[in-house]
């Protein structure tokens, strides 16, 4: 990269667990973190939409210190740069907002490093500042991910090909997902953890056998943990059933929440939006797609007189 190269990256947001796949299962869907990248004499960080502002504006962005640490880790230093960030991801709403962000600085780290980082080495570092690999893959490698981390091994496959739609409805409340963890029980009980698994397992056949209703009805036998999360959601047990009356075969909590994702068939995605748009007229719904590409690194062309 040289001084007068403009470099983009651009990372999915996700959604995770579906229900049963707790910490394991996510999904990638087509809002985006985006930064642009140019060297420059000291770290600069531009917050392009509204709701960054609030984030340093130095080499103290969350971004950056992820960038650092992993070139750190590969015994380099990287050249300061000029980044303007923008996102159409909600804050502390269950979309993965940290997972893209953690995603982003592995990308800017290896852009401006030239670490050569292969996609299972990005993976490996993302799960490792991020905790589990759900979200992480998704805007690593797009589609639906499902992931285990066992014993410092973070193995994962990343299924593209998916014949749904997603409909989120998003709380205007933000959740923490240090508070949504901390209602979250220390320990299951054997029997307990055997159904909990199965029917994240099951998730995973139907959805990947387009058995909807199976899938559906898997969502709903979560153990892990969106019995103990749906107190701290506004409205949930409403919008779960409106949603289902507008034909969403199944509907789970976005990551830790607040946000709602519902699942429908192809073609009534528009339909399930507008009518719980309607509905929930204080909450923001939205119509999504997924993203089969993951995140994306790219020149920028530039104008030269």
């Amino acid at each position: 990269m040289t001084s007068k190269d403009h470099w983009m990256i651009k990372v999915p947001a996700s959604t995770a667990n579906l229900g049963p796949g707790f910490d394991s299962v996510g999904l990638a869907v087509n809002l985006y973190l985006t930064i642009e990248v140019e060297l420059s004499h000291e770290w600069q960080f531009i917050a392009a939409t509204s709701d960054l502002i609030k984030f340093p504006s130095n080499d103290q962005h969350f971004i950056c210190q992820v960038a650092k640490q992993i070139a750190g880790r590969k015994n380099k230093v990287l050249s300061p740069c000029k980044v303007t960030v923008s996102s159409e991801i909600p804050l502390a709403r269950g979309l993965g907002s940290s997972a893209a962000a953690i995603v982003a600085g592995i990308e800017l780290a290896d852009l401006i490093g030239n670490l050569e980082l292969t996609k299972h080495e990005k993976l490996l570092f993302a799960t490792e500042f991020e905790g589990h690999p759900d979200n992480v893959g998704a805007s690593l490698f797009g589609g639906l991910v499902i992931g285990s981390c066992f014993e410092n091994q973070v193995e994962m496959i990343s299924y593209p090909n998916l014949s749904f739609e997603v409909v989120v409805v998003i709380p205007q409340e933000e959740l923490l997902t240090k508070v949504a963890r901390e209602v979250l029980p220390n320990v299951l009980h054997y029997h307990e953890a055997v159904q909990a698994s199965s029917a994240a397992n099951l998730l995973i056949a139907a959805l990947l056998t387009k058995n909807w209703k199976l899938a559906g009805k898997m969502m709903e036998q979560d153990l892990f943990h969106q019995p103990y999360r749906k107190p701290l959601i506004p409205y949930y047990s409403e919008i779960e059933t409106s949603a289902k009356e507008y034909g969403a075969f199944g509907v789970a909590l976005s990551g830790a929440g607040p946000t709602l994702i519902c699942f429908t068939e192809k073609r009534n995605g528009a339909k399930l939006s507008s009518a719980l748009q309607q509905e929930f007229p204080l909450m923001e719904v939205k119509q999504l797609s997924i993203e089969t590409k993951g995140s994306n690194v790219w020149k920028k062309e530039t104008c030269r007189n």
